[in-house]
């Protein structure tokens, strides 16, 4: 059935009800006692469901109850805590609103999927070559962490990078970028990867309304993240790169212009993609890193562009910035994204007070995170677990606008903690 609300004035709604067989054909308008109970229902947010949840959230509406949920599930933790289930059965498990997590590429004109890379890791897309652009993994040894070296070999030269793992996540032992005229054969001979819409289409079809499904800019090969500023963090180094701002700033609004075109592409061809959400920016990007000058100059310059994409594309984004963010809320915001997280606190190393960052910018974006995750998923009573669920949906979530999440990943939880914290958040309603 499709439900078509229309309030006539403050004291009385009228609802039509339009069968899907007879739709636009067909309509009963009607005030009849059988239907004042949906009338209400409706009117006041209740029985949602998850994936209504996030949309209402997202739109700064108020929902029938705090949606709760959390950042990215560690192979790790469930290995660990929950093994032989997975992220699925974590979100049953704790009564949470569920997050399915995708991205899909598939080759643009010319252009091949890499017939070497084998099984994808964690949030990893499938790589795409061409004859200029092929890939080659070597292990090494000898190392206290699974090493491996990729070459990326084109006609010119070949580029390296050395990638490190842990249980709990991968880093960049050796950069990638050595020379500055690296840049040059990235921008020369890099492929562009689509949004493979089918893909997606199909897992948010299989996901249906169990919830909010999330996607990501494109990620540079081998070990990137969504921003462009952040993608160069990674490829250079956060410390190289910060002082290359100083020091040949032309340079770097070159390599930044190179990996936001690499991006474009992808961005614009997921026009049709079932999303919910679309990741954005990066840790490198917070002011524990850098300077509100440097992100307006360095990372919003660039990263503004890829909102736009999208929105034209009809998704909507996500700016992600895992530390400092009270300096540049409004910075932020003014890209014209659709949401903000992490709001990391304090006690996490971030810098976050919530009712301060609400009264800024919380009628501008929908707030994702501000639970601190460390010290109330371990060493702490149920009791002040719930309390601080509390605190944060009373300081946040006036008016709606506000998803509970912890502010980044954990590798360690007591399940009742999580399940007082879930408990308590399905508890806050509007």
């Amino acid at each position: 059935m499709y439900r078509i609300f229309e309030p006539s004035n403050k004291y009385n709604s009228r609802i039509k009800i339009i069968d899907e067989y007879f739709c636009f054909k067909k309509a009963i308008d009607t005030n009849q006692n059988g239907l004042n109970h949906l009338i209400y229902k409706s009117i006041n947010n209740e029985n949602m469901n998850a994936k209504e949840r996030f949309n209402r959230a997202l739109n700064h509406q108020k929902t029938d109850r705090l949606p709760v949920t959390t950042h990215h599930i560690l192979d790790s933790f469930m290995d660990k805590y929950m093994p032989g289930k997975d992220v699925q059965d974590f979100f049953d498990e704790f009564k949470l609103d569920p997050i399915c997590w995708i991205s899909a590429t598939k080759p643009n004109k010319g252009e091949y999927y890499d017939p070497t890379q084998g099984k994808l890791g964690f949030l990893e897309t499938a790589r795409i070559c061409s004859d200029n652009w092929r890939f080659e993994t070597i292990t090494l040894d000898g190392y206290n962490f699974p090493t491996k070296r990729l070459n990326i070999i084109t006609p010119d030269k070949t580029l390296s990078m050395v990638l490190q793992s842990n249980i709990h996540t991968s880093w960049i032992s050796e950069r990638l970028i050595k020379e500055k005229n690296d840049i040059d054969i990235i921008a020369k001979y890099i492929t562009s990867p689509l949004c493979d819409i089918d893909a997606i289409n199909k897992a948010a079809a299989d996901f249906g309304n169990r919830g909010m499904l999330r996607g990501s800019m494109l990620f540079f090969d081998g070990l990137g993240q969504p921003g462009c500023w952040q993608d160069a963090a990674c490829l250079f180094g956060i410390q190289e790169l910060i002082m290359a701002t100083f020091e040949d700033p032309d340079w770097v609004h070159a390599f930044l212009r190179i990996l936001m075109e690499h991006k474009l592409p992808y961005v614009r061809s997921m026009k049709g993609a079932n999303y919910d959400l679309i990741d954005h920016g990066g840790g490198d990007a917070s002011t524990t890193v850098i300077s509100p000058d440097i992100f307006d100059d360095f990372v919003a310059f660039y990263d503004e562009p890829l909102v736009v994409a999208a929105h034209e594309a009809g998704q909507k984004v996500v700016y992600h910035t895992c530390g400092g963010m009270m300096p540049i809320l409004e910075n932020i915001a003014d890209m014209k994204v659709d949401a903000m997280e992490t709001f990391t606190p304090e006690g996490m190393g971030g810098d976050t007070i919530l009712a301060e960052a609400k009264r800024r910018i919380g009628a501008k974006v929908c707030m994702i995170g501000g639970f601190d995750q460390f010290h109330f998923f371990t060493g702490c009573t149920e009791k002040e677990t719930r309390a601080e669920v509390r605190r944060c949906f009373e300081e946040t979530g006036e008016g709606g606008g506000f998803i509970l999440s912890p502010s980044d990943h954990f590798f360690d939880a007591d399940f009742n903690l999580i399940k007082a914290f879930s408990d308590e958040a399905r508890k806050c309603t509007y």
